[in-house]
């Protein structure tokens, strides 16, 4: 296995555009089964494989599970601002340096679990009942521009899965 494919399991993230409903909808059902695929994928390691980085400078399986929880938060943040402002500005936040935070690295991956249960139900819900065109909405990022919501939940659906599997390939 080469670098890139252990730190890009399932590709790098891409976006090809605006999706049709379908798209949609079958992102917004990933979205609403992370968690779920998550624990299942916990549950074939150890509590002690959930402490080893899987290279060098990696950040462990515990990191990940809470870098996941503190990133859908913005995420999950950054599109209900979407859906209640016009263009509303958001702030970036060193997902490094949090992921180096105390709690990030001991806290039992059971916390960031139930965040993630709690987050993902919700803008399942939340985006099972919004008209396709609200994907078009927009927020801005400093340094990224105008961001339609579109974009942002091919990301967070892509982001989920992409550490999905870097976890179920170091456990």
């Amino acid at each position: 296995m080469t670098l890139e494919q252990a730190r890009f399991p399932i590709g790098r993230w891409q976006y090809s555009g605006m999706s049709n409903e379908a798209e949609a909808a079958a992102r917004v059902e990933r979205l609403r089964l992370l968690p779920e695929q998550l624990r299942a994928v916990l549950l074939q390691g150890g509590e002690a494989r959930l402490d080893v980085e899987p290279r060098p400078g990696a950040w462990t399986p515990r990191q990940i599970v809470h870098h996941l929880a503190d990133a859908h938060a913005n995420l999950t943040i950054r599109v209900r601002l979407i859906l209640t402002e016009e263009q509303p500005k958001v702030k970036p936040f060193d997902e490094n340096t949090w992921a180096e935070l105390v709690d990030a690295s001991s806290a039992p991956v059971e916390e960031s679990l139930r965040i993630l249960d709690g987050l993902h139900s919700r803008i399942a819900r939340l985006l099972a009942t919004r008209p396709h065109s609200d994907l078009a909405r927009e927020m801005l990022h400093p340094e990224q521009g105008l961001v339609p919501l579109d974009r942002l939940l091919s990301y967070l659906d892509w982001h989920g899965r992409h550490h999905t599997a870097q976890i179920a390939a170091a456990l």
